[in-house]
This record gives structure tokens, sequence and C-alpha cells, in this order.
């Protein structure tokens, strides 16, 4: 595959844009310089993403020099749109679940079918169902620009530990005399 190089990019888009044109549907051709704007952004703000996350002055140079740009989502996103990703899906899964406010354990990944099973974590709240949905769509989300070849999430309940039984003393009760059973 050959490079196009962004004149000719832009002479494609034009002759797309005047066919539009030419066929008299001005709705379409609305929508489809709509799209063009709408892609032009996307690309140009993940450029200047890419732009600020290498030039930013580093304490000390980072042990992986992409590790800023991979862990960034709209980079990340960029990435893995283009096949350009150079970390492997397991690796970007656990990337994304790291992002979580709770944590999730993943309890396996099928690529066939695009399923990742997540055990949610002992802290994950009350196991109310809205706590658990709630941390299905962070990791819906987290995964959706890290790994997106997981095309459904399945939320397993971690096994609960057992409550502690609280055991205090029983009151003492009185007799018919007035008196505790202790002081008899």
């Amino acid at each position: 595959m050959s490079a196009t190089t962004a004149e000719q990019a832009g002479r494609r888009v034009e002759e797309v844009l005047d066919r539009l044109a030419e066929n008299g549907d001005a709705e379409a051709c609305a929508a489809a310089e709509e799209v063009v704007r709408v892609l032009m952004e996307f690309y140009g703000t993940g450029i200047a993403r890419v732009v600020d996350l290498l030039g930013r002055p580093a304490a000390r140079p980072p042990a992986d020099p992409l590790g800023p740009l991979l862990a960034d989502e709209l980079v990340a996103s960029l990435l893995n749109l283009h096949g350009l990703h150079p970390e492997d899906a397991p690796t970007r899964i656990d990337r994304a679940l790291s992002t979580l406010p709770q944590p999730v354990e993943n309890a396996g990944f099928e690529p066939a079918t695009g399923v990742l099973r997540l055990r949610a974590g002992t802290s994950a709240g009350c196991g109310c169902s809205s706590t658990q949905e709630s941390v299905l769509q962070a990791a819906v989300d987290a995964l959706a620009c890290f790994a997106p070849e997981v095309t459904d999430v399945e939320l397993e309940s971690a096994p609960r530990e057992p409550a502690l039984l609280q055991i205090g003393s029983r009151p003492l009760l009185a007799g018919a005399d007035g008196r505790s059973s202790a002081a008899r």
C-alpha cells in the first residue's frame, strides 16, 4: 500500500464531495461535508495530543518511550483504529481495566467471540445491581478505547465473604423476686 500525501487525500475528498454535489442531493452533500469536518477534528485532536505528550518534559526518561502515548485513550483509539497499536489484546485489556475506579479481575477473554468475562473485586461496593452496572459501564467505556476487539463484557460477582456475626452478652433477666438470675 503506497502512502497518500495530504495533497492527494485532499484532492480525493474534493472529488467525492463534487460528485455528491453534482447529483443535486443537498442533504447528502451537507452530511458528507459534516463527516469530513468531524474526521478532521478527530484526527487533528489526536495529532495535537501526540505532540503534547511527546513534548512534555519528563523528570527522567520513561522506561517505555511509547508509554505515555499508549496510556492515552485518544491516541490508543487512533492506533487501534488503524491496526498500529504495538501491544497485544491481553495487555491492552489489562491497561483498560487498570483505569477503572473500582478493581475488577480479568476472568477470561474469548477472542473468537469478543466476550470478556470480568469478576468484580472485593471493594466493588455493596453488590447491588446499580453498583455492578456502573462498574460494567466503566469497563465497556475503557475497553472501547484500548481494546475494541472486546465486543461484549460479562460481569461475574465476586464470592462474598460471609458476614461477621456479632455476638454479645445476653441481658440479665430479673426473676420474680426482682433479683437478676446471676445474683441468685
